[in-house]
C-alpha cells in the first residue's frame, strides 16, 4: 500500500483518512479546521475554555452553550465539516457542550477524558470514542451498550494529557503498535468498529504501516500545531521549530489528573519549576464537585492542601493562543515535535502526508 485511502464514518465520507487532532484551549480553530477539510482531511476543534475564549474576543459575556454553538457553526459554514473534542473531566460544562454540539449538527464529536456519557439521540453527529487501550473500551461499550460510529486509539506518545499512568508512559508494551491488535480485536467482536490511530503519527509511511496493521485511519495533532493556520502564538511555533528531543517531557501535574506533555522551555512550567508560579484557580476549567454538589473543587486552587502538587493550566493554554497577554503559556506537544524545524501551510503538510 502507497496510496492514502479515503474514510467513511456514520453519514460522512473524507477524501484521505486523515484527522486533524483537536488542541485546546482555542489552537485549534476555525482557521485550521476549515484548512484540514479543504485539503481533503477533517479539521477538529476544541471544545476546552471556549466561554472564556469568546468572552475575552468579543468583549462581552458568552455562556458554554453559546460559544460552542458558535464555533461550530463558524467553522461549519458554506458546508464545511468539522468535528469537536469534548473531555468528559471538565464536568461543569460537559452536558451543555454535548448539547450546543449536537444542536449545531456537528459533523463528528470526540469523546474522551474519561468515561463519556452515551449521547441517546445524536441525529446525524458521529460519536467517536477516544480510547488508551482494549480494557479502557470494552468498560465503555459495557456501559453504553451501544456501538459507537469509530474509536480513536490515542498511544502514550501524543501530546497534552494522555491516558496513561506516568510509569507506563514509555513501556514498549504500551506503545501505539503493541496495543493496537487487541483494540482491533474488539471493535471487530462489536460490530467492526473503525479503529482510528493517534499518537506519534508523522509521516506517510507511519500514516501506511498503521493503515497495513488494521487500522482505519489516523489522527494528527502536533504535525497541524506547526502550521500557520493553527491559532498557537508565534512564540509557541518558534519553540517547537527550535526543540529539541530532550526538550519534551512529560509532567504529572495537571489538574486533571492525566500526566501532561509539554516543552521543557514552556514559561508557566519554568516558573512552576523555580517556585514563582503558586496554585490558584481562576477559570475553574476543571472544578470538580465539593460534599454539597456545588463546583467548587479543583486541585490547583489556593484553598486545596495538595495543590504544592499542581499548578493551574487554565490561562497558561489560554496564553498560548494569545488570550491571556500578561500570564506565562504552557506549551503541549506530542513526542515527535522536535523533529518539526519550519512551519508550512496545511496544504504543504497534507500533500506530504498523502504523497510521502
Amino acid at each position: 500500500m502507497n496510496t492514502i485511502p479515503g474514510l467513511r464514518i456514520k453519514n460522512f465520507e473524507l477524501p484521505y483518512c486523515i484527522i486533524q487532532g483537536g488542541m485546546g484551549a482555542g489552537v485549534s480553530g476555525t482557521p485550521l479546521t476549515r484548512a484540514v477539510f479543504r485539503t481533503g482531511g477533517l479539521g477538529v476543534l476544541s471544545s476546552a475554555g471556549l466561554k472564556d475564549l469568546y468572552a475575552l474576543r468579543n468583549k462581552k459575556p458568552y455562556t458554554t452553550y453559546e460559544a460552542v454553538r458558535e464555533e461550530i457553526e463558524t467553522a461549519m459554514a458554506d458546508g464545511y465539516l468539522v468535528g469537536i473534542n469534548i473531555m468528559r473531566i471538565l464536568d461543569e460544562s460537559y452536558d451543555e457542550t454535548i448539547r450546543a454540539a449536537i444542536d449545531a449538527k456537528v459533523t463528528a464529536v470526540f469523546l474522551g477524558a474519561g468515561v463519556p456519557k452515551l449521547i441517546a439521540d445524536s441525529g446525524d453527529t458521529a460519536q467517536i470514542l477516544i480510547a488508551s487501550s482494549a480494557r479502557t473500551l470494552n468498560i465503555i461499550l459495557r456501559r453504553w451498550r451501544h456501538r459507537p460510529d469509530a474509536v480513536v486509539l490515542e498511544g502514550p506518545m501524543a501530546g497534552g494529557h494522555l491516558g496513561f499512568h506516568l510509569e507506563d508512559v514509555y513501556k514498549p508494551e504500551f506503545a501505539l503498535e503493541n496495543i493496537l491488535p487487541e483494540v482491533l480485536k474488539v471493535a471487530s467482536e462489536n460490530g467492526n468498529i473503525p479503529v482510528i490511530v493517534a499518537g506519534g503519527i508523522y509521516t506517510h509511511e507511519d500514516i501506511i504501516r498503521f493503515l497495513e496493521m488494521g487500522a482505519s485511519g489516523v489522527q494528527m495533532a502536533t504535525r497541524f500545531l506547526a502550521t500557520f493556520e493553527s491559532s498557537a502564538t508565534e512564540e509557541f511555533k518558534q519553540q517547537i521549530v527550535s526543540s529539541t528531543e530532550e526538550d519534551i517531557i512529560v509532567v504529572p501535574s495537571s489538574p486533571c489528573g492525566f500526566p501532561f506533555r509539554i516543552l521543557r522551555g514552556s514559561p508557566a512550567y519554568l516558573e512552576m519549576c523555580q517556585g514563582t508560579r503558586h496554585p490558584k484557580c481562576r477559570m475553574g476549567y476543571v472544578l470538580g464537585k465539593d460534599s454539597e454538589g456545588r463546583y467548587t473543587v479543583c486541585k490547583a486552587a489556593p484553598n486545596n492542601p495538595l495543590n504544592k502538587d499542581y499548578f493551574c493550566i487554565c490561562d497558561a493554554l489560554r496564553a498560548a493562543v494569545g488570550m491571556a497577554p500578561s500570564e506565562p503559556p504552557m506549551f503541549t506537544v506530542g513526542s515527535n515535535a522536535y523533529r518539526i524545524k519550519k512551519i508550512i501551510s496545511v496544504a504543504e503538510l497534507m500533500k506530504e502526508l498523502v504523497e510521502g
